[in-house]
């Protein structure tokens, strides 16, 4: 009761009803011509929310109504910190879409960028040398790329142009994806070339020379290569898929995708696995583009020793799927101890620990994923509270919940479990609640 009263006193909102009354965008915008658009109104929400989080965590802006009751005074403060997380992660979702909307012209720049790049670097090498048809011939293919590509990202212009088939369904960048993109681009552009040189040849001998070029002893490296790195890209949108549904990895979608997610797992960290990958492959990328600048008249050789350096390493990225994640699991609960406190059974009221692992997934840390954690005691749904510290939050933590143990939990042998923000329940775990 004291914390439905001091909402109703609070007024917590009454800043944003005012602003939406007087007709001010509050950051809802995405026109992107004033200063009110969704970017600026996703900083303004994160800094009001972190100023907030840390006047809570300092015992500040409490309503008197609960000041004077610990649990009531949690209670408030979480949901305070809930409903303004929640106007975070929408404002979030918001500055996301009118990223990834207006995504599409800056790839579509950027590959043109590329094009003209390749004409002075063409135009400069060809200085004493001679403009030759090699050169005609990769110019053209260039423009036929980076056509294509311009079309692919006006079609798929809301979901990040170009780069709509890399974004997985967590709406992060994939980097299985994206390295069979950019091998399968590369390949499509070699043989484009070829292509080229064979409509401008004019002798026999030469076009005999050029569909020799295509030969598979010539270019069984590179050939396989793509051949796995597109396998890989298939069987880890499987692989992962059957993870969550069998919940054994836990996935939060992002606001939009960043290129740091090529190296890095969902929480931000530089994941190994993706990072070995990403550089032996742009490796052996380089080599191959400087042998078919070398060679513009067959595919690229790629050597066999490169090509199983990066069979090993796509290996390796495969092995690290299917190692990352588990299972949230509750190893044990007891009775939560203040100092000065009796030992004492667990009764209903009392606050309890939940110690284990997993409870909060990579990419959950925000406290509007960490407001959806739900411990189930018994056939009662608790709600885990957002306990403030400076600079984050001391509940939930990956490893220990605590939540109080509501009156409607029936006295006897009850079972514990959690539900984290992924929406993955771990394992019961059984208590004893005594009157």
């Amino acid at each position: 009761m004291a914390v439905q009263e001091a909402r109703r006193g609070g007024g917590s909102d009454g800043g944003a009803c005012a602003g939406l009354r007087n007709g001010s965008h509050e950051g809802g915008c995405t026109c992107g011509d004033c200063p009110h658009g969704a970017r600026e109104g996703h900083r303004r929400a994160v800094a009001a929310f972190l100023l907030k989080r840390d006047e809570f965590a300092a015992g500040q802006g409490l309503p008197a109504a609960v000041a004077h009751s610990d649990s009531a005074s949690r209670q408030w403060v979480s949901e305070e910190l809930t409903q303004s997380a929640e106007l975070v992660a929408e404002r979030g979702r918001t500055e996301g879409d009118a990223w990834l909307a207006g995504l599409w012209r800056r790839t579509a720049g950027a590959v043109w960028a590329a094009v003209v790049l390749l004409l002075l670097t063409q135009s400069l090498t060809a200085i004493g040398a001679g403009w030759t048809a090699a050169r005609t011939a990769g110019l053209a293919a260039a423009l036929v790329v980076a056509g294509a590509l311009t079309a692919a990202s006006w079609f798929h212009r809301t979901r990040g142009g170009a780069l709509a088939p890399v974004i997985g369904e967590d709406n992060r960048l994939s980097t299985s994806r994206a390295v069979a993109a950019v091998w399968v681009l590369f390949v499509a552009y070699a043989v484009l070339v070829l292509v080229g040189q064979l409509a401008a040849a004019s002798g026999h001998a030469r076009r005999d020379a050029l569909i020799s070029g295509l030969e598979l002893a010539r270019a069984a490296g590179v050939v396989t290569v793509l051949a796995v790195v597109c396998g890989i890209a298939v069987l880890v949108r499987r692989v992962v898929g059957l993870r969550v549904l069998g919940q054994r990895l836990q996935k939060v979608r992002a606001d939009r995708p960043r290129a740091a997610d090529l190296l890095t797992d969902d929480a931000g960290r530089g994941a190994f696995a993706d990072i070995q990958y990403v550089v032996i492959s742009a490796v052996a990328l380089a080599f191959a583009a400087v042998r078919l600048a070398r060679r513009p008249e067959q595919l690229p050789d790629l050597p066999w020793g490169l090509a199983v350096v990066v069979l090993i390493s796509a290996a390796t990225y495969v092995a690290g799927k299917y190692a990352e994640g588990g299972r949230p699991v509750i190893l044990s609960v007891v009775r939560a101890r203040e100092a000065g406190d009796l030992d004492a059974p667990i009764r209903t009221g009392d606050d309890i620990e939940i110690r284990g692992a997993g409870f909060v997934p990579p990419g959950a840390q925000r406290a509007d994923r960490l407001s959806r954690m739900v411990v189930r005691i018994g056939t009662v749904h608790v709600h885990v509270p957002l306990v403030p510290v400076t600079g984050g939050f001391r509940n939930p933590t990956d490893t220990l919940l605590t939540v109080p143990v509501p009156a409607d939990v029936e006295p006897g042998r009850v079972e514990v479990q959690v539900v984290t923000g992924a929406g993955v329940e771990t394992n019961g775990y059984a208590i004893d609640v005594t009157e």
